[in-house]
């Protein structure tokens, strides 16, 4: 008989957690008012297309880089000393973009900040991880992943407080991140012991389940893309910034409100064929917005499901990886899937930004195509491999679409427990 683990009292999670929501809300929220005021300024100061890619992408080789760097740093000073030093590090960034404009040193902050900002995410995700366990698991990483999208939210707002062609904007992202801290440094909680996953090698992870690996590559591309480089192209088509917030905003709200269902769908029916059916979906609506009007509600209906089918793909990517490995494999896999999807999310921008120097749908077709891709090679494995048994699969967890190797690997606790899939003929076998 297995024993149940009866649910702790909700209010005892939110007292357990509420400071380290403040403080990731808060850093999201500076985040995402950065990304757009450095979009909208880009295109202000006439900055060309490639220049802008390579500064979006900039920041998710410091992403990269950042999160190699933090997990080493942690088990040397700790969290709060990390904490402290990647939020201070991350606000003066900030500041100086209104310093130096220019497309060489917006790179070289775009990387500092995606560097401190992968600290900054590790350090959250840890202490979340230490302080959930098996019952509240999936209530905490769910609220995780609506409050970090609702920050970015918020973070758009602000937008329309400020003039995006002064200095206004950027001092009010550098004051987000650095407030952050406040509720942080002030948890009640202790810091958690720090366990650092080690990586399996890419060769042995595409041996167990490449579909996995092309999965999260593939979300990394869309998501860096979008997240990166909208705003720029609601700029290039007209939008004002009251405008552009709203724009930026359905996009999220999209991610928030499709992800549970499609997750639902994809545990209860073939994980395939859900991947299937939402790289079909985002490819045909990114089709259509570059033949939509650029302005008015239909644009902002088609990225509001453009964002609801394209930021699940992260999740159904980790959640298929976890049908497929065993127990004893899942931390190394988590590291591996945060590189892979980092590196997608550094091609992804830059890609983008070449379709956009060309037109400004561009855009658009760039994401059409990489759905559209990605939807080829999903139907050739259902063609060619069987699918995993139903009694293995794992359940569905909703995260944010840049997870560290941290929230990865603690998702996986959530995961039914199951034999090696080796002996079963599982993603093992079949897929190579």
């Amino acid at each position: 008989m297995t024993d149940t683990v009866a649910a702790p009292p909700l209010r005892s999670t939110i007292t357990a957690t509420w400071a380290l929501f403040a403080g990731i809300m808060l850093i999201m929220a500076g985040n995402g008012l950065q990304f757009s005021t450095v979009g909208i300024r880009s295109t202000v100061e006439d900055f060309n297309s490639i220049a802008i890619g390579i500064m979006t992408a900039a920041y998710y080789l410091g992403f990269l880089f950042g999160a190699r760097f933090t997990f080493g740093a942690l088990g040397r000073v700790g969290h709060i000393r990390v904490f402290s030093a990647l939020a201070s590090s991350a606000s003066a960034s900030v500041l100086l973009h209104s310093l130096w404009v220019s497309p060489v040193s917006w790179s070289l902050m775009r990387f500092i900040t995606g560097f401190c900002m992968a600290g900054l995410f590790i350090v959250s995700e840890s202490w979340l991880n230490d302080r959930a366990t098996n019952a509240t698991r999936g209530l905490i990483m769910s609220s995780y992943m609506v409050v970090g999208i609702g920050g970015r939210a918020a973070g758009q707002g602000l937008l329309n407080l400020g003039d995006p062609e002064s200095f206004d904007l950027f001092v009010m992202a550098s004051v987000l991140v650095s407030i952050a801290l406040v509720p942080m440094a002030m948890s009640a909680t202790s810091a958690p012991p720090v366990v650092v996953p080690v990586a399996t090698s890419l060769r042995e992870m595409w041996k167990l389940v490449p579909t996995g690996l092309i999965t999260v590559f593939a979300s990394g591309l869309s998501t860096a893309t979008l997240g990166g480089l909208l705003a720029v192209y609601a700029t290039r088509v007209g939008m004002g910034t009251g405008e552009l917030s709203l724009f930026v905003t359905a996009l999220l709200l999209g991610a928030v409100a499709l992800q549970i269902p499609i997750g639902v769908a994809s545990d209860r029916i073939l994980r395939r064929v859900v991947m299937l059916f939402v790289a079909i979906a985002a490819s045909g609506i990114a089709v259509a917005l570059a033949l939509a009007p650029r302005t008015g509600a239909v644009p902002l209906v088609l990225i509001f499901l453009l964002g609801g089918t394209t930021y699940p793909l992260y999740s159904l990517g980790v959640a298929y990886t976890n049908d497929w490995i065993s127990d004893g494999e899942r931390a190394g896999a988590s590291m591996v899937l945060m590189i892979v999807n980092s590196v997608g999310a550094i091609a992804g921008p830059i890609v983008a930004s070449i379709a956009m120097s060309r037109s400004v749908v561009g855009y658009f077709w760039m994401l059409a195509a990489t759905h559209a891709s990605y939807a080829i090679y999903i139907t050739c494995r259902i063609v060619i491999r069987r699918p995993v048994p139903a009694d293995r699969k794992s359940r569905f967890i909703p995260l944010p679409e840049r997870a560290t190797a941290m929230i990865l690997s603690g998702s996986r606790r959530l995961s039914r427990p199951k034999k090696s899939n080796r002996r079963h003929g599982g993603e093992a076998s079949p897929e190579k």
